[in-house]
């Protein structure tokens, strides 16, 4: 079997496995991510049909398999299987608490319809392998949110929550969600609020109740990303100058606080940076290495750090 034949065996089987995996696939898509014309995907698809596999919709319109037609279990590559192994590792570290049951009882599906040599090569690995948090997690109050989140997304209704702000005041909010996403440590919902007639983020573990209601969504949404774009306008451009000496402790921090650019110049390392905590965590954080460093923007920065290095002075003198 030459070269050819081989590769369109392997796209071959790689295009049924999407249309086991999604209820619709388009040729176009399936082009792009093969690298391969439409007509060459028009072929293989053809191949599938001929071999038996009913395969529902035409050129133009997507493909789809016959409801309720059932294929043999998928088989794995190695490689595929240690990659199963390393993202169980991340999620348990860094999944939301209400979605960890969840992926445990699909990772035993997944664990099921794997070789037994398969089966011997994850527990052979397994413990070799582990994540360690920097940060530690933290402590929500309701276990099964995110799941009810994603419902409402699904369903396009209306959420109602009691929401604690970061200066621990409680509102009432109805909310229409757009997503959830992992940023900081923390998970969050992007959603438009009905009570601020705009979109905002909420930080889930700040959610003190939450339920669904019959309400439908007002609009149409897009993706998030579209949403998170629009939020990062409301964020402060910051620029520091700092010492050389003091880079190496910041690795880590200073993308967390929002870095944006880094440049080495004849004076120092001067970072930028863009942040939404330009008045209280930002400042703070500048603080622990305030004599290393050189504030060149803005000005409302240098002003509160003065502030705060003021009152640090009063209490301790």
């Amino acid at each position: 079997m030459n070269d050819h034949y081989l590769k369109k065996l392997d796209r071959v089987t790689a295009i049924l496995t999407q249309l086991q995996s999604k209820s619709v696939v388009r040729a176009q898509d399936l082009a792009e991510k093969f690298d391969v014309s439409i007509r060459t995907i028009y072929r293989d698809v053809k191949t599938l049909e001929n071999a038996g596999i009913p395969i529902i919709g035409e050129a133009g319109n997507g493909y789809s398999l016959m409801d309720g037609y059932k294929l043999p279990p998928v088989m794995f590559t190695k490689e595929e299987v240690l990659s199963f192994i390393t993202a169980e590792k991340l999620m348990q570290k860094f999944s939301h608490q209400s979605l960890g049951n969840h992926y445990q009882t699909a990772m035993e599906k997944v664990r099921s319809v794997l070789r037994h040599s398969d089966k011997n090569l994850i527990q052979n690995i397994e413990k070799q392998i582990d994540v360690f948090n920097f940060h530690t997690q933290p402590g929500d109050s309701l276990k099964n949110v995110i799941p009810i989140i994603l419902e409402s997304i699904e369903e396009k209704t209306q959420l109602n929550i009691e929401y604690q702000t970061v200066d621990s005041r409680v509102t009432i909010r109805i909310i229409e969600t757009v997503g959830v996403f992992f940023e900081f440590n923390f998970w969050y919902i992007m959603a438009y609020c009905t009570l601020r007639n705009d979109f905002r983020q909420f930080r889930i573990d700040r959610i003190l109740k939450i339920s669904k209601t019959q309400t439908p969504f007002l609009q149409e949404y897009g993706q998030i990303n579209d949403y998170r774009k629009r939020s990062n306008e409301n964020k402060v451009i910051a620029r520091l100058l700092v010492d050389k000496k003091i880079m190496a402790h910041l690795v880590n921090s200073k993308r967390y606080y929002g870095l944006i650019q880094e440049e080495e110049t004849p004076q120092g390392v001067e970072l930028t940076f863009e942040t939404e905590w330009i008045n209280d965590g930002f400042p703070r954080w500048v603080v622990t290495f305030a004599d290393y460093a050189t504030i060149l923007e803005p000005e409302s920065l240098r002003t509160r750090l003065n502030e705060l290095l003021l009152k640090m002075t009063e209490r301790h003198q």
